[in-house]
């Protein structure tokens, strides 16, 4: 249940929500195993398993949800080779070519055909509602993932007030100031991960791992002018994790210290041992996300990334182009 991947969103309005009434709100959407010809299902499990039946589990004001997704399996070369065959076999016996179009209903034909033995392959998508935070946690790897989870919470609760964490700095004009220096934020230190992206030449990439990052040589490349968009942190001793410039945090690892000590509470059951890791992980993300807040600067006033970096271009560009009017004169 420890989150590995932490994409952040914050809430712009009050969420007032009880664990009940959310819980009331979702059983609607409750998950239902593909039919037959499905190709996918979405909807919600609890969140304790086969431990649990409510789809809400909450713990110290934090609110967990589940989504599951199914998908039918069919391996697209298995599906191109059977329109292939096909539209072999029709060209042969009526003397034409085969269309696209017609291709395309003979694939819809296959699909229809394959789709009820296909395996169905499942996974879970957990997040976290934190209404005193006023952020939404979700364990995604990809954007997609997490809107797509927060897009089915939105329908069932009618509204959703959220945008994802910004910070009035950018995040990596940030990250490069503090490797260049080299001087970590308070509360951090470096881990041994960076992606370096030169911004004159977006096919310019440089990554690094299992590297010293206060290095001579990565030190060269900051000051020829490339800049950090993913950083390896360890915060407070405890947690490690790298943050891209998007502010999700990745390969998310907690101690074993905190581990040991959702494991030393005295759970007599899996439902908990599952409330206290809940517990630990949440008031460890909490204060996380607060340190790395501040360290960014503190939150930005709702705009998302890409609108930050457009702001920061248009800067550098109106400050080229007084420089540049400046020689002229």
């Amino acid at each position: 249940m420890w989150f590995k991947n932490l994409r952040v969103y914050r809430l712009t309005k009050e969420f007032d929500l009880t664990a009940e009434k959310l819980n009331e709100l979702l059983e609607p959407q409750a998950f239902v195993p593909c039919g037959s010809q499905d190709a996918a299902r979405y909807g919600w499990v609890p969140p304790l398993g086969r431990h649990g039946s409510e789809l809400v589990h909450a713990t110290n004001g934090y609110l967990m949800v589940c989504a599951k997704k199914q998908e039918k399996v069919i391996p697209a070369g298995v599906v191109n080779e059977k329109v292939e065959e096909r539209a072999q076999a029709i060209s042969e016996k009526e003397h034409r070519q085969v269309g696209r179009k017609e291709k395309q209903n003979l694939k819809d034909e296959v699909l229809l055909e394959m789709r009820p033995k296909a395996f169905a392959r499942s996974r879970l998508h957990y997040a976290y509602i934190a209404p005193r935070d006023g952020w939404v946690v979700v364990d995604a790897s990809s954007a997609s993932a997490a809107e797509e989870l927060l897009e089915h919470l939105r329908e069932a609760l009618s509204s959703l007030a959220v945008i994802p964490l910004s910070a009035k700095n950018l995040p990596q004009q940030a990250m490069t100031h503090w490797l260049t220096a080299p001087e970590a934020p308070a509360r951090f230190e470096f881990g041994h991960e960076c992606e370096l992206r030169d911004p004159k030449d977006s096919g310019s990439v440089i990554r690094c791992k299992n590297q010293d990052l206060c290095a001579e040589e990565i030190h060269n490349h900051l000051v020829a002018g490339m800049q950090v968009h993913k950083l390896g942190l360890v915060w407070n001793g405890g947690v490690e994790f790298v943050v891209d410039h998007q502010l999700s945090l990745k390969r998310v690892k907690f101690s074993d210290e905190l581990v040991e000590k959702a494991d030393s509470a005295d759970s007599e059951n899996a439902a908990q041992r599952f409330d206290a890791d809940f517990s630990v992980m949440t008031l460890e993300i909490s204060a996380l996300l607060t340190d790395l807040v501040a360290a960014f600067g503190g939150a930005g006033e709702g705009a998302s990334v890409e609108e930050i970096v457009a702001r920061a271009n248009r800067a550098e560009q109106d400050q080229l182009a007084a420089e540049v009017e400046e020689v002229m004169l």
